[in-house]
C-alpha cells in the first residue's frame, strides 16, 4: 500500500505519480484518450507545440499522467474516486484547455498498422493468386476465375488505391498511379494473375524498404536520454519541496530545518532550485555555480579537448560531465528549456524537412510514368483503328515489375554490407544521398581525434622513481571519473603496476588527496608555485603546446609531473582524408576547439588551413552548414551531442563512435567503431550501390521498351507472353541487386528477403486476430 499525503499547493498530482514512477511503484491505471479532440488545434490554443502539451495537462487537478501517441492522439491517466469537488475541478480544468466539452473513450492499443495493413492485404493477394492457379487447372470458366481475381485485386489492392488516389489529388503522378492503373488495366483483360503479381510486388518493395529502415533506427537507439533521471536538491530556506520516506513512500513537505540534499526525479526540478552536483555526475539542469570550484568536460557541447576550469559565477548546461567537483549550481533552465532541449528542437525541426536529394527512381519515375499514361492514349488516337483497348494492353506491359524491385535489392544489400563493415545506415536513400556527397565536413574533438587524454611525460623529481610514482598516482585515482585519473589508471594497468592502497581518499576543488601510512599524498593541478627547476621548465613547455598536467605530491613535496595529451589522432585519419580527395570530395574542419589546435591538427592530416575552422559554437557550425549546403552536397560527421543540429541540418549526418542519442536521432548513419576510414569506405560502397541500380533501371524499362515495341508492330499482343517476361526480369534484378553482398551473400540475401516477407505477413495476419 502507498499512502500519499499531498498538499495542493506545493506540488500536483502529476508529481506525485513521477515520484511513484521513478521509484518502480507507477499507477496501475488505464489510459482513456480525448475523443474528438486535435491535439494540433490545442497547443495552437495555447500558443505551445504538441510535445509541450502533456506538461499542460498534467498540472490539471485529478491528472495523474498525459501522453500524445503516434496518431496525435491525447491520452489521459486520471486519479480513480475523486471526490465530487475534485471531479469537478477536473472537468472543469479540462474543458478549460480543451475549449469546450469532451468525452473519454478507453484508448485502444490494437489498432493495425500500415504495415500491418499492406503486408495483410498482400497476403491475401496471394492467395488468391495460388487459388486462381489451382482454378485454372479445374476449369476455364471467366466466372469462377473473375470472382478470386476481383476479391484478390479489390483487397489487395486497397492500399495502393488509395496512395494512387491521393498522389493524384496532390497534382503527381507518382509509380503508384502506374502500377494501379496496370493492374485496373490486366483485371479488365481478365489478365488476373498479372495484376495480382502487381499487387504483391509493390507491397513487398514497401515492406523491404521499412524493414530496413526499422531495423536501422533500432540499431541506432534513436532515445533522448542524456539527462539523468533524478537530481539532487539542496534545501534552500523557505522552499517547498517533497519528500521520500521509504517505510511509507509518504510525501509531505520537507521541514525548513533540514540540510541535507534530496534525490527528486528530475521533473520536479524547478527554476531557482539548488542542485548539488559531484564527480562524474550528469548536469541534470542548465545552472549557475554557487558554491564550489572544479572542471568540466565540455568537448560534447563546444568540441574543446581539455577539461574546462569553473567557479562561482560560470554557467554549467544540462547533459555535460562534471569532471571534477562538487558543485551547487542555481537552476536557470529546466527540462525543455535547457540549452539541450534546444539542440534537439533543431534537429527535429531540420529531419522532418524534406529531403534535397531524391533518389534515382524517384527521377526516373517523374518521367516514366506520366509518358506512360499519356502515351498509350496517343497511340490509340493516331491509330483510329487500333481497338481502345491497346491502351489497357500498354498499361499493362509498360508497367516494368522489375524496377519495383531496382531499389529495394540493392538498398537492402548495401545496407547489410555496410553494416558487416561496420557502419549502420537509417535506410537504402541515404546510401543513394552518399553517393552524391562532394564536401565532407568533420567535427575534431571525438571525431578525428579520440577525445579522450594520454599520458604524454612523467617527469619525476630529483631521487623519485618511475614505478612507485606510476602505484602512487594510480592509486590515488583509481576511484575518479575524471578523464586525467582514467589515463593514470590505464597506464599503471598496460605497465602492470599494481595502484598503491590508501585511505581517506577524497575528491577536493584542486584535485584528490589520500592518506598513505598517515602521510598527505595528493594528484592536483599542477601550479607553477609548486616546482621549480626541471618540473617547472616541463611543466611550461607542457601548458605552450596546449598539454594539461597534474602534479603528484607527497607531504606536500612535488614527486612528479603527469603531462596529458589530448588531440590523440585516430589511426587511419589521414588515410580516410586522401581516400576523400582521391574521389573528388572536398573536406573541412569545423570544431570548437581554438585555432591554432585546428590548424595544426589539420596540416598533419593534409587538409589546408582555409578549410580548418576552429571556435565554433554549436549554432555556428549549424549556419555553416547550412551555407554549404547551398552549393555543396555535405556530409557532417560528428560524436558530441553539440553536432546533433549541424548533422540534422546537412544532407546527410554521420554519428562516429558511441554516440550520444542526441546525436543518433540527428544521424543518418551511425559508425560504432572508432576508425574514421569506414567514411571513405560508406561512400564507395554507396557509389557502387547507386551504379547497381542504375543498371537495374535501365535493364527493367529497356525489357519494358522491348514488350511495347513488340506490342506496337503488331509482332505479339499475347498478354501471358509479356507476363512471363516481364517475371523473368524480376529474378535478373534480384540477382544483379543481391551482388552487393559479396561472395556468397547473394543467395544468403535471398533467403533473408523471403524469410522478412514470410514473417512479417505471418505476423501481421496475428495482429489481425488479435484485435478482434
Amino acid at each position: 500500500t502507498v499512502t500519499i499525503d499531498l498538499n495542493f499547493e506545493k506540488g500536483n498530482l502529476a508529481e506525485a505519480s513521477a515520484i511513484l514512477s521513478s521509484l518502480g511503484n507507477a499507477p496501475d491505471l488505464p489510459f482513456m484518450e480525448l475523443s474528438g479532440v486535435d491535439s494540433k488545434t490545442i497547443a495552437a490554443r495555447h500558443s505551445v507545440s504538441v510535445k509541450a502539451l502533456p506538461r499542460i495537462f498534467r498540472r490539471q487537478p485529478g491528472v495523474l499522467n498525459c501522453e500524445v501517441n503516434k496518431d496525435s492522439k491525447i491520452l489521459l491517466q486520471l486519479a480513480p474516486d475523486l471526490t465530487n469537488d475534485l471531479h469537478l475541478a477536473t472537468e472543469n480544468a479540462l474543458k478549460s484547455v480543451i475549449g469546450g466539452d469532451y468525452k473519454l473513450i478507453p484508448a485502444t492499443t490494437k489498432r493495425l498498422t500500415s504495415g500491418q495493413i499492406r503486408m495483410i492485404t498482400s497476403g491475401f493477394a496471394f492467395i488468391m493468386l495460388l487459388l486462381l492457379l489451382v482454378t485454372e487447372m479445374i476449369t476455364e470458366n471467366p466466372w469462377v476465375l473473375g470472382a478470386f481475381g476481383t476479391v484478390g485485386v479489390l483487397v489487395g489492392g486497397y492500399k495502393m488505391f488509395g496512395h494512387a488516389w491521393a498522389s493524384i489529388q496532390n497534382r503527381q503522378l507518382g509509380f503508384q498511379v502506374l502500377t494501379s492503373l496496370a493492374v485496373l488495366g490486366a483485371s479488365y483483360l481478365q489478365a488476373w494473375e498479372e495484376a495480382l503479381m502487381v499487387i504483391i510486388l509493390v507491397s513487398w518493395t514497401e515492406h523491404m524498404e521499412g524493414e530496413a529502415l526499422i531495423n536501422a533506427r533500432k540499431a541506432m537507439q534513436g532515445g533522448l536520454d542524456r539527462l539523468p533521471r533524478t537530481a539532487r536538491r539542496v534545501p534552500k530556506k523557505f522552499s517547498s519541496k517533497f519528500s521520500i520516506v521509504s517505510t511509507s513512500v509518504a510525501l509531505s513537505p520537507v521541514s525548513q530545518s533540514s540540510e541535507e540534499p534530496e534525490e527528486v526525479p528530475i521533473g520536479l526540478v524547478m527554476k531557482g532550485d539548488h542542485l548539488e552536483i559531484r564527480s562524474g555526475e550528469l548536469i541534470p539542469a542548465d545552472g549557475k555555480v554557487v558554491s564550489g570550484s572544479g572542471s568540466i568536460n565540455r568537448a560534447p557541447l563546444t568540441g574543446e579537448s581539455a577539461p574546462v576550469d569553473i567557479g562561482i559565477g560560470d554557467e554549467l548546461q544540462a547533459g555535460l560531465t562534471l569532471s571534477r567537483g562538487p558543485v551547487t549550481i542555481e537552476v536557470t533552465a529546466v527540462g525543455e528549456d535547457t540549452r539541450l532541449s534546444g539542440l534537439i528542437d533543431k534537429v527535429h525541426s531540420f529531419k522532418e524537412k524534406p529531403t534535397r536529394l531524391q533518389g534515382a527512381l524517384e527521377n526516373f519515375t517523374a518521367i516514366w510514368v506520366p509518358v506512360v499514361l499519356f502515351g498509350a492514349v496517343i497511340v490509340w488516337l493516331i491509330q483510329p483503328s487500333t481497338d481502345w483497348k491497346i491502351i489497357l494492353l500498354l498499361w499493362v506491359v509498360a508497367c516494368p515489375c522489375a524496377l519495383l524491385l531496382a531499389s529495394p535489392v540493392p538498398h537492402a544489400a548495401g545496407i547489410s554490407q555496410a553494416a558487416k563493415s561496420g557502419a549502420i545506415a537509417r535506410g537504402g536513400d541515404v546510401l543513394e544521398s552518399l553517393s552524391k556527397v562532394n564536401l565532407v565536413l568533420l567535427d575534431k574533438t571525438g571525431t578525428l581525434t579520440s577525445g579522450k587524454p594520454r599520458i604524454g611525460e612523467l617527469i619525476l623529481a630529483r631521487g623519485r622513481r618511475r614505478n612507485p610514482a606510476i602505484a602512487l598516482a594510480a592509486g590515488i585515482e583509481t576511484s575518479s571519473n575524471h578523464p586525467y585519473a582514467q589515463a593514470v589508471v590505464a597506464l599503471a594497468e598496460e605497465e602492470d603496476i599494481t595502484p598503491t592502497k590508501l585511505s581517506n581518499i577524497s575528491d577536493g576543488e584542486e584535485g584528490v588527496s589520500a592518506k598513505m601510512n598517515g602521510i598527505d599524498v595528493a594528484f592536483v593541478r599542477a601550479d607553477k608555485s609548486l616546482v621549480s627547476g626541471k618540473l617547472l621548465e616541463s611543466l611550461e613547455n607542457a601548458l605552450a603546446k596546449g598539454h594539461g598536467a597534474s602534479l603528484l605530491l607527497k607531504d606536500s613535496k612535488p614527486v612528479a609531473i603527469f603531462t596529458f595529451i589530448h588531440d590523440d589522432l585516430r589511426e587511419g585519419t589521414d588515410l580516410m582524408v586522401k581516400d576523400l580527395y582521391s574521389q573528388g570530395i572536398n573536406v573541412e574542419i569545423l570544431s570548437g576547439d581554438n585555432q591554432d589546435s585546428v590548424n595544426a591538427l589539420a596540416k598533419s592530416i593534409g587538409i589546408p588551413e582555409s578549410a580548418a575552422h576552429g571556435e565554433m559554437t554549436p549554432e555556428g557550425k549549424v549556419k555553416w552548414v547550412q551555407q554549404r549546403s547551398l552549393t555543396h552536397i555535405t556530409m557532417m560527421v560528428g560524436d558530441g551531442f553539440n553536432d546533433a543540429a549541424a548533422m540534422a541540418a546537412s544532407d546527410i549526418g554521420i554519428a562516429i563512435g558511441t554516440g550520444e542519442s542526441a546525436n543518433l536521432e540527428a544521424a543518418d548513419v551511425l559508425i560504432p567503431g572508432d576508425d574514421p576510414r569506414l567514411i571513405s569506405d560508406l561512400v564507395r560502397l554507396s557509389k557502387k550501390t547507386h551504379s547497381i541500380l542504375v543498371w537495374n533501371i535501365v535493364y527493367s524499362v529497356g525489357v519494358t521498351l522491348a514488350l511495347v515495341y513488340m506490342v506496337l508492330a503488331g509482332i505479339n499482343d499475347n498478354l501471358a507472353i509479356g507476363v512471363l517476361v516481364h517475371e523473368l526480369s524480376v529474378i535478373g534484378v534480384i540477382i544483379n541487386g543481391a551482388r552487393l553482398s559479396g561472395s556468397g551473400g547473394t543467395l544468403k540475401l535471398i533467403a533473408e528477403i523471403g524469410k522478412s516477407i514470410w514473417t512479417g505477413t505471418i505476423d501481421s495476419f496475428k495482429a489481425l486476430f488479435a484485435s478482434f
